[in-house]
């Protein structure tokens, strides 16, 4: 079967990877523009085209659908199905319906349950203890499509937003691999419409935290990790220097160190940093400050020269 891929980055690259590796006849890849990237903001080429141009694949990278030359060129391809994942364009009518078999999405939740851009980071953010993939049939609605196939992977109280991507990533390839081959055995069933939720895009101003609730904070900074990163202010010697706290661990209060210290303030450091916050305190293994690279707990803070009860503040947005 004659099958066009469209993807981006490396959780659809996984996919592509795997269809071929299956042996399916991938005719054409569709993926973004190649972005600026990287200090030196050189164009990059997508983690999809990179597996495409690998295997001699022809790769389209339309801005949008809107041209009739660009329905038609994917009309030319005359492939029977498109797979897409993580492409980052949403498809009109026109494309949904231009392979026989139509579109199908391999989506990195566990629908009905996290809709939209950003399922990952929300799952961990709202403290969900499982998520998933599902191989949707693609409609006009946002991810509204009957599912063909799904599959389900629990979220550990260690995972960040990267450790998450990574398992479903590996599992969104095996899957779509085991749909392509009974797809003639498979219905797709209507999503139930109880339990919607949407994830909506990761917003920077999200990035700025406070020092709240300890639990629900480590969730956030979990989501937030690697990118954007949680960012806090740090102050030391009349220097004030910005900083991502990445990789963090709930600590209850039962078990926590000086209680009673205010929000945001060091109260023990060993293999972590860990700042007391309310009803317990949060361990932050790894630290990035602006303009230098991550570090482990123990490597800032000899770099810094953070000792017990030092304070890191809330960034306030412009």
């Amino acid at each position: 079967m004659r099958i066009v891929f469209a993807g981006t980055p490396a959780f659809a690259a996984q996919a592509l990877q795997a269809v071929l590796q299956a042996g399916h006849q991938v005719v054409a890849v569709y993926t973004q523009p190649d972005r600026p990237a990287g200090r030196g903001q050189q164009l990059m080429a997508s983690s999809v085209k990179q597996v495409a141009l690998a295997h001699g694949l022809p790769v389209e990278q339309p801005l949008n659908f809107k041209e009739a030359s660009t329905l038609a060129r994917l009309a030319a391809y005359e492939a029977k199905l498109m797979i897409v994942a993580a492409y980052g364009l949403i498809l009109p009518p026109a494309v949904l319906d231009t392979p026989p078999y139509g579109c199908v999405n391999i989506h990195a939740s566990l629908l009905p349950r996290w809709r939209g851009a950003a399922p990952i980071q929300r799952a961990i953010e709202a403290g969900d203890t499982e998520t998933g993939i599902c191989i949707m049939h693609m409609e006009a609605g946002l991810d509204t499509g009957p599912v063909y196939c799904h599959a389900v992977t629990p979220i550990s109280p260690r995972d960040n937003a990267q450790t998450l991507h990574d398992k479903l990533s590996r599992q969104g390839a095996e899957l779509v691999v085991q749909f392509l081959a009974q797809r003639a055995q498979l219905k797709a069933v209507a999503q139930s419409p109880q339990g919607v939720s949407y994830a909506n895009k990761i917003l920077k101003s999200e990035s700025l935290i406070k020092f709240g609730h300890a639990e629900s904070l480590t969730r956030a900074i979990q989501a937030l990790t690697p990118s954007p990163g949680a960012v806090v202010n740090w102050s030391k010697n009349d220097r004030l220097l910005r900083v991502k706290l990445l990789d963090a661990q709930f600590e209850p209060a039962s078990s926590s160190a000086g209680p009673n210290a205010p929000a945001g303030t060091i109260i023990k450091i060993d293999q972590a940093v860990h700042l007391a916050c309310e009803q317990g305190c949060i361990q932050i293994a790894q630290l990035h400050s602006a303009g230098g690279k991550v570090q482990s707990a123990q490597q800032w803070c000899a770099t810094q020269q953070a000792q017990v009860g030092d304070r890191f503040l809330p960034l306030i947005a412009p």
